[in-house]
């Protein structure tokens, strides 16, 4: 799948993604750290990737707005990120990219 990484998820998801075979670009190397996160959601939108953030308020960009092309909302804490790493896994294993694309999954 490819993948669009906020700039507050950690690191570690970067790799996790990346070594599971997945096609990881950071906001960060795209000149988008200061960005707006309308702006980010479009990005991911005209790059077909599926944003993963740890923000919580892109759900009224998703449904409201209908901007993006799907949004992986990260509960996640240093102390919590093997669990949801293994929930991360199980999803992208369960859904395509497209069942993915416009959805918002909160659920790690």
């Amino acid at each position: 799948m490819r993948f669009l990484l906020d700039q507050d998820v950690y690191a570690i998801t970067a790799r996790f993604l990346s070594d599971g075979g997945h096609d990881v670009v950071l906001v960060s190397q795209i000149g988008l750290s200061q960005a707006s996160d309308e702006e980010i959601l479009r990005t991911a939108q005209e790059q077909n990737r599926i944003l993963v953030t740890r923000d919580r308020d892109y759900g009224n960009l998703v449904f409201v707005r209908g901007i993006g092309n799907g949004v992986l909302y990260l509960r996640v804490l240093p102390s919590t990120v093997n669990s949801v790493h293994d929930e991360l896994a199980r999803v992208i294993q369960s859904y395509s990219e497209k069942e993915l694309a416009g959805a918002l999954i909160n659920s790690f």
